[in-house]
């Protein structure tokens, strides 16, 4: 368990860590929206903040004053028992309030935490304070994400950093990692922090199968479009068909062919792509028609936390063949919290691992990240099983 001397360090500096992932930013940056899934930096900056206001301060905070009472309408995301919140395609209508005012916000409530943190002696309070962390760190993962798709879909195509590598090359020898048959135990059973959707531990029966110890790189992507993968039906599920053919889709997100050569819109600016390096920005869709052509399959969540300390993870979060259900006895926490994960599981996937975006302190092997089944802009990637 962490102590509260380790968790207001832990608060603090994740504060600061959002702040220095806006850095880059022009002040135009901060409140565009190309799409509705893609939230502007501005509103992270005070969703983010929200949510210690609305689940910490306002209710176990004796005369807290609220700084603004329109921003939990502006900054509340999807917690219907909380009350009414902006539509997420209209975030990008939020010229008001003021970026400065956002900053004001968070300057705010971070001291109305640490003072908190210093006088208050609850344990109750300090779990939800480290949920509220946690909820920072996932949302500093979309934060840049959501600036790649902004700064990636204007047409002059500007970097945003020079200082994040988000390809890096796995030099070692690829080889298939074998599964045993047998009976495995799944899930979160440390005393560490962890969401509600990891918690049930159970056991599930696995077959005989093998793992990839290696991701699939952009050159294998690359042959898969120029052996017609995106033309090739059979190896697409219906509804992926339909999404390839209604969106005209011929390769992944931010890639450009330029005179016969193949290029990518990185955080960096346009680069020529390097061939070693794990493929990334493909929906579950193309995960699962490169797996298909390979004459392979994707992994279940379940094989892959079962393997998982056989291989290097955490470049890619890695699309899965589970669905995204709730384990067995599982209990979705009490109150407005209650919303957290349990109300998504439906229609969506399991993606296992982590990503170059992904905060540090944020990865276990039990961690289910989860998205619909055409979500490109996330750095999700594939791992071939057998």
């Amino acid at each position: 368990m962490i102590t509260p001397d380790s968790l207001l360090r832990f608060f603090l500096e994740t504060r600061k860590h959002t702040e220095a992932i806006c850095q880059p930013l022009e002040i135009e940056d901060y409140v565009v929206q190309p799409v509705a899934e893609v939230s502007p930096p501005k509103w992270h900056l005070g969703h983010s903040t929200w949510f210690f206001e609305e689940f910490i301060l306002k209710p176990h905070i004796t005369g807290y004053k609220v700084f603004d009472n329109d921003f939990s309408f502006v900054f509340n995301s999807y917690y219907e028992s909380v009350g009414e919140h902006v539509m997420r395609s209209d975030r990008g209508n939020l010229s008001r309030p003021s970026v400065e005012k956002v900053y004001e916000y968070r300057t705010y409530v971070t001291k109305a935490i640490n003072d908190v943190m210093e006088e208050k002696q609850d344990n109750h309070l300090y779990d939800l304070i480290e949920m509220g962390i946690h909820h920072e760190k996932q949302h500093q993962e979309l934060l840049l994400t959501d600036i790649k798709y902004i700064l990636g879909n204007n047409p002059l195509l500007p970097p945003y950093s020079k200082n994040l590598k988000e390809h890096q090359e796995e030099t070692h020898d690829q080889e298939w990692i074998p599964i045993a048959e047998g009976i495995y135990g799944i899930g979160h059973d440390s005393g560490n922090f962890s969401y509600d959707n990891e918690l049930g531990r159970h056991k599930v029966y696995l077959n005989a199968c093998e793992i990839s110890n290696k991701l699939v790189t952009n050159q294998e992507f690359i042959e898969f479009i120029d052996g017609k993968g995106y033309q090739n039906f059979e190896l697409w599920h219906a509804e992926g068909w339909d999404w390839v053919n209604k969106n005209d889709i011929k390769a992944p997100l931010y890639w450009h062919k330029i005179k016969g050569e193949w290029f990518h819109y990185t955080l960096n600016g346009l680069q020529k792509i390097t061939p070693n390096t794990p493929i990334t920005h493909i929906s579950y869709f193309e995960a699962f028609a490169l797996a298909q052509w390979k004459g392979c399959r994707l992994p279940t969540e379940f094989e892959w936390e079962t393997a998982q300390q056989y291989f290097t993870w955490g470049q890619r979060w890695e699309w899965t063949e589970s669905a995204y259900l709730p384990y067995p006895n599982y209990k979705k926490t009490a109150g407005a919290l209650g919303e957290y994960n349990g109300k998504f599981m439906v229609n969506q996937k399991v993606l296992r691992g982590g990503s170059v975006a992904t905060p540090i302190k944020h990865t276990r092997p039990t961690y289910r990240n989860f998205f619909p089944t055409h979500t490109r802009w996330q750095y999700n990637g594939i791992r071939l099983a057998r």
